[in-house]
Formats: structure tokens, C-alpha cells, sequence
């Protein structure tokens, strides 16, 4: 069985209650369709009559009261409450919906911003960030051709400390939604020192920040793409990495090369790529690349109803 039919699965244990506010869409409410006829979760198609005014009023306070001492005006709030993205996301907050779906007609940027600030970031973190699983079964590498990719969505260039929540958050995902051990790299251009540069340094340090934090987590980096997944590269680069060529998460040194990254993935290889995932969040929600298809969200619904199980 491969990992999205997995997922599926594992979301039909528990049924969760996932809101998606994109309620125009035409590829939204088939996803919603298939969701529940498979029972793979509770979806809410926000449409405006499910809008609570006296609800939608009390979001409107309490976004602004956590943000007017950011030189935010009640105008401005109610301008992106306009917006039933941001009534979604309050929804989430506050328990009327264990997760969010959204992006198919919003850019990552909006939903990030939204989900953000009105979910809010997990206090272990204190940063949000994103990934991706990416599937091809029968691949060799990887988990029997499963990884997760990330940062794809959200900080452009990421300090040692970033570096290293991104790689915590995403083993903890690759734990509990995919249900392996995680094998996390942190590539580079550069294999142990082949390349001594500041970009090298700060990604030793990430290692080292990560293993401080979770020391038994399986770790390791820099390496280069093909000493992180490839076994017989990795015996000749790298022949004491403890994850020895098997890595099942990347973690990319930057934005640029994690979006380029997965694109070409799913491009040249036919690769299924669930995401953006937010990650550091207090709550599950997703993004969407606006040119899913309703499949794509169904698959998404099925992490973030894992997810929040």
C-alpha cells in the first residue's frame, strides 16, 4: 500500500473535523464530496450561511485585541474578515474545527499569514514553517520511495536555529503522520567539509542544535543529495553517517532550493507532493498549490485530519 492510501487510512481511524473556506472553488466541494463519501473526515465547505454574524463580530474583537499593538485599525480587521479564510482559521483557533485546508484560489503567502496569526505557533517552536510529502512508490530510496521535503513554503533563508525546528517539526510529522523513523539529512552543495563556506557552518550548527534538542533523532549533515539517499554514495563520502545513505527527510538549506526541489520531483518524476504542510503551528492546516486538483486537497484533508487525531 503506498503512502497516501496509508494516510487515508489512518485518517478513517478517527473522524476529524476539517474546515475548507474556499467555498467557490469548483475543486474544493468535490473534495468534500469524496471526503465524505469515503469517510476520511467531517469537512465544512465555508459557505457564507454558515457564517455566524454574532460569531463573526466576536473573531473580529479578538483578532484585534491581539494585534492593535501592532498598529492594526478595526477597519483593517474587518477588511480581512472579508475574507472567510481568516473566519476559518479563528474557527481552528478556537476548536470548531481540529484543522484547516485552503489554497486552491488564495496564495501561500495569505493562507500562511492567516493561519499564523489566528491559529498561532506552537510555544516550543516559535516559528512556522512548512513541508511536503512527496511519494513515488516503488522508488528505492527514501522510505520505499517516501520523503518529506522541507522548508518548500515559508522562511527564505533560515538560520542554524530555524534549521533546526524545521528539521525537528518535520521528523515529528514523518513520525506520527507516515508512521516511520525518521532519517533526517541537511543538505548541501557540500559532503562533510568538501566545501568550507559560511552556508556549510551554519548547517553543522543545525545539526548540532538538533541533536541537543531531540538526541535521538537520526541525523546528519552537510550532505550533498546523492550522500543523503544513495547507500553506496554514502559508504564512499560519508562512511560513519549514522543515517548511511538513507535519508527519508531533507532538510534544504534554503527556500530557493527546497521549492525548486520539489517541483522538479514532481515534475520529471511523476512523484505525488502533499503540501505545503505547515509546520510549528498550534494546529494543523495546510496549504495548496493553486493549480491542484480536487485529489490533491482530498490528500490533505487526510494529513491534517491525521494530524489532529
Amino acid at each position: 500500500m503506498d503512502a497516501l492510501n496509508r494516510i487515508r487510512n489512518l485518517a478513517k481511524r478517527k473522524l476529524m473535523t476539517i474546515v475548507l473556506p474556499e467555498y467557490e472553488d469548483k475543486r474544493t466541494a468535490e473534495a468534500a464530496r469524496i471526503v465524505e463519501e469515503e469517510k476520511i473526515a467531517k469537512s465544512i465547505v465555508l459557505t457564507p450561511d454558515l457564517v455566524d454574524k454574532a460569531k463573526l463580530d466576536d473573531y473580529i474583537g479578538q483578532y484585534y485585541k491581539l494585534y492593535q499593538s501592532k498598529d492594526i485599525s478595526l477597519e483593517e480587521v474587518k477588511r480581512l474578515f472579508s475574507d472567510n479564510l481568516y473566519y476559518a482559521a479563528m474557527m481552528t483557533r478556537e476548536g470548531k474545527a481540529d484543522g484547516l485546508v485552503a489554497g486552491a484560489s488564495h496564495t501561500t503567502a495569505d493562507v500562511a499569514r492567516a493561519c499564523i496569526r489566528c491559529i498561532g505557533l506552537d510555544e516550543r517552536f516559535t516559528i512556522a514553517s512548512s513541508c511536503f510529502i512527496m511519494d513515488l512508490p516503488g522508488n528505492q530510496y527514501g522510505e520505499n520511495g517516501t520523503f518529506i521535503y522541507a522548508d518548500c513554503g515559508i522562511i527564505p533563508d533560515p538560520n542554524a536555529r530555524q534549521l533546526s525546528c524545521i528539521a525537528l517539526t518535520a521528523a515529528e510529522l514523518a513520525g506520527k503522520v507516515l508512521n516511520i523513523t525518521p532519517r533526517v539529512a541537511f543538505l548541501s552543495y557540500s559532503t562533510k567539509g568538501s566545501a568550507r563556506t559560511k552556508s556549510a557552518e551554519k548547517i553543522s550548527e543545525a545539526l548540532s542544535l538538533l541533536r541537543a534538542q531531540a538526541p535521538d533523532i537520526l541525523a546528519d549533515g552537510e550532505l550533498q543529495a546523492d550522500a543523503a539517499i544513495v547507500p553506496e554514495v554514502a559508504a564512499i563520502k560519508c562512511p560513519g553517517s549514522p543515517i548511511k545513505g538513507r535519508a527519508n527527510v531533507l532538510i534544504f538549506p534554503n527556500l530557493e532550493a527546497g521549492n525548486i526541489s520539489y517541483k522538479l520531483s514532481q515534475r520529471l518524476s511523476g512523484c505525488r507532493a502533499i503540501g505545503p504542510l505547515f509546520l510549528g503551528l498550534n494546529k494543523p492546516a495546510s496549504d495548496l498549490s493553486r493549480g491542484c486538483f480536487a485529489q490533491d486537497i482530498v490528500d490533505s484533508v487526510a494529513v491534517s485530519a491525521t494530524r489532529a487525531q
